[in-house]
């Protein structure tokens, strides 16, 4: 999970907490441990996403279920919207996912940002995996 400065672990304590549960952020690891019962923690995980953030749990039976609802198609411009930028290097981390993407060229995110596009010639729904890889999730708008 991207967990790179106190604005991001505050976000993702934020979300937890919201559903009933109590989180365990540690930074430096990029990990989070979600404590509650089944259904708090399955509230918690997609509390996770729409904060804007992602993670790969360690339990098969529990996971973030929310993809952002990009399609396996290629696409010229894709809108986002959700995603946790509260500093530059959550910004860094959409650069990543973009450079990971082949085809994705540019991205209008900035700090602070509640949308951004995506541009180039890529499968959105590559984008989203690699926007995944890096700790962050968005919603297609």
């Amino acid at each position: 999970m991207h967990l790179c400065c106190k604005g991001c672990v505050k976000g993702v304590s934020k979300a937890v907490e919201q559903s009933g549960g109590k989180a365990n952020c540690d930074a430096k690891a990029g990990t989070v441990v979600i404590s509650g019962d089944k259904e708090t923690i399955e509230k918690a995980l997609e509390s996770v996403a729409k904060a804007g953030y992602y993670g790969k749990s360690d339990n098969e039976a529990l996971s973030i279920a929310c993809q952002g609802g990009a399609e396996d198609k290629q696409v010229k411009t894709l809108t986002l919207s959700g995603t946790h930028l509260c500093c530059g290097k959550c910004v860094k981390a959409v650069t990543k996912a973009m450079d990971a993407t082949d085809g994705a060229d540019a991205h209008t995110a900035k700090k602070g940002s509640k949308t951004f596009e995506v541009s180039g010639n890529f499968n959105a729904k590559a984008f989203i995996k690699a926007l995944h890889d890096n700790g962050l999730h968005a919603f297609v708008k």
